[in-house]
């Protein structure tokens, strides 16, 4: 069992998996590659033992954010009532990410989201402790705000990065 602290927010933050551009589709629709399957599935076990359970998962609409974000439910045992499916999340640039973080619900303490570069490395290196050059694909960065309000998140404490290539 573990304590809940009301003070604190925490944010994980996943870039999807590598997609493939093989197909004659929109962005949007872009697949994952089966590489991007394999990493994504490695990240989110090795995540599994960190033994954080989420109030909400996010999720961009786009294919690959949201295969990537299925894998995770799936093998983190998520409940799939617990994803969210969000237009802000699909967002390069990261304005419209920070913006959809500082409007979460404030009973959330602990939210997972699942989306898109540059956004994600921006947003990791505005808010975490920790500079990341490049979020990778399937790459995963844990953050803890010492708030009790999404609206005053600020320079947050990286907890914690698992990457896919850590794991090979």
């Amino acid at each position: 069992m573990h304590l809940i602290d009301l003070n604190m927010k925490t944010l994980v933050l996943v870039r999807h998996a590598k997609s493939s551009w093989k197909h004659n589709v929109g962005d949007k629709e872009r697949p994952l590659k089966k590489r991007g399957i394999a990493d994504a599935n490695l990240v989110s076990i090795a995540f599994k033992n960190r033994e954080l359970e989420f109030n909400k998962v996010y999720s961009s609409p786009a294919n690959r954010a949201l295969s990537t974000c299925k894998i995770f439910i799936n093998n983190l045992s998520i409940d799939n009532d617990k994803l969210v499916i969000d237009e802000d999340l699909y967002d390069f640039g990261g304005e419209c990410v920070i913006e959809f973080l500082k409007n979460l619900n404030e009973g959330y303490q602990n939210v997972m989201i699942f989306g898109h570069n540059h956004a994600f490395t921006s947003i990791c290196n505005i808010f975490g402790s920790t500079f990341i050059d490049n979020l990778p694909t399937s790459g995963l960065a844990v953050i803890d705000f010492d708030v009790n309000s999404w609206t005053d998140i600020n320079k947050g404490n990286t907890r914690f990065t698992i990457f896919p290539r850590d794991l090979k």
